[in-house]
């Protein structure tokens, strides 16, 4: 179901607070399927959705989507925030980078966003800022001004280096640091392995970084992320070794993986937005039993409380725990 934000966002121009386009170019950051553009909004939408699912679901409704913004410029710029602030204030910049001098750029977002704290900030930089509150979502709008050095310097969030060899942007799962599960996973990966291997949910490439170090006879490892950005990010990381990564852009849970592996590693997300939901982990569990060859294994983290266990004996001939603490534990399946 599509959120109410999605309404939110278009409120005031519904309402006649701004004027209704009459053409030109729309930027649409974090476009989600289900929005409507209200009669008479005749700017032609281009949405940006790095979020594989999404990407997908606009596709299908036809919208006109890509994963990253095209070059510009543009005539007025909509965005939906996330709960990441980093993210939310890099995507302003992009707003402000791509946007025409006094063209509109419009923000919705709700109170569990953050959206309150953005528009007080937002304020103390845009002498013309406006807000409107509507749908359970509040809608913040400013237009752009001619010169955006000054409010791009206060509102940008640089990329964050880890361990000296990886570098993250704000809004990327783990984007400060190397998450617990997988330093763990990655500790315990086999040294032995020669084969085939694919890192699902692979993130900016810490797992398959690791798996390179610890089995340097592995024949190739293949990355699949539904972030756009994160494979993006896994890129940069992973660069230098030639031939032995491949990429791919993919929602797991939704599609089909053509390709079949030796070994699949994966530390699976189990939240949607704010909300745990234990169902997407298992569909991605679901997914690797799947795409391994005969006598292939999987070898996963999670947290203690996430049931995989019987997804693994559902769909493996042989499967157990290998490592548990008191947080995490590492399961493993056999084809």
């Amino acid at each position: 179901m599509a959120r109410e934000t999605l309404k939110t966002i278009f409120h005031p121009f519904e309402s006649g607070t701004i004027a209704m386009p009459e053409g030109g170019r729309c930027l649409f950051l974090g476009a989600e399927p289900g929005y409507r553009v209200p009669e008479g909004f005749r700017a032609a939408i281009e949405a940006v959705q790095p979020f594989r699912p999404d990407f997908v679901g606009l596709e299908r409704a036809r919208q006109s989507v890509t994963p990253e913004a095209g070059e510009g410029p543009y005539d007025l710029t909509l965005m939906l925030t996330t709960k990441h602030r980093g993210e939310n204030e890099n995507r302003i910049v992009e707003a402000l980078e791509k946007t025409v001098p006094g063209g509109y750029i419009v923000i919705a977002g709700t109170k569990e966003e953050g959206i309150q704290s953005l528009r007080k900030r937002l304020g103390h930089i845009f002498s013309d800022l406006q807000s409107m509150p509507k749908y359970h979502g509040v809608a913040v709008w400013f237009t752009r001004p001619d010169d955006i050095a000054e409010a791009a310097a206060k509102l940008s969030h640089p990329t964050v280096e880890i361990d000296g060899r990886f570098t993250t942007v704000p809004g990327l799962f783990s984007h400060d640091r190397i998450d617990e599960g997988s330093r763990i996973l990655g500790e315990r990966l086999p040294e032995d392995f020669s084969g085939l291997a694919a890192d699902f949910g692979a993130g900016w490439g810490y797992l398959s970084a690791m798996l390179a170090e610890r089995a340097p006879r592995a024949e190739g490892i293949d990355l699949y992320e539904a972030d756009y950005r994160a494979l993006a990010r896994a890129k940069v990381n992973l660069g230098g070794e030639d031939g032995l990564y491949r990429y791919f852009w993919h929602d797991l849970a939704g599609e089909k993986v053509k390709n079949r592996y030796d070994l699949i590693i994966m530390n699976p997300p189990f939240h949607i937005g704010k909300a745990t939901e234990a169902s997407l982990g298992k569909a991605l569990v679901k997914a690797a039993c799947d795409a391994l060859k005969p006598g292939g294994r999987v070898l996963l983290v999670a947290n203690r409380g996430l049931t995989y266990e019987p997804v693994l004996s559902e769909n493996c001939k042989a499967s157990g725990e290998e490592y548990r603490n008191a947080r995490f534990k590492i399961l493993w399946g056999r084809k």
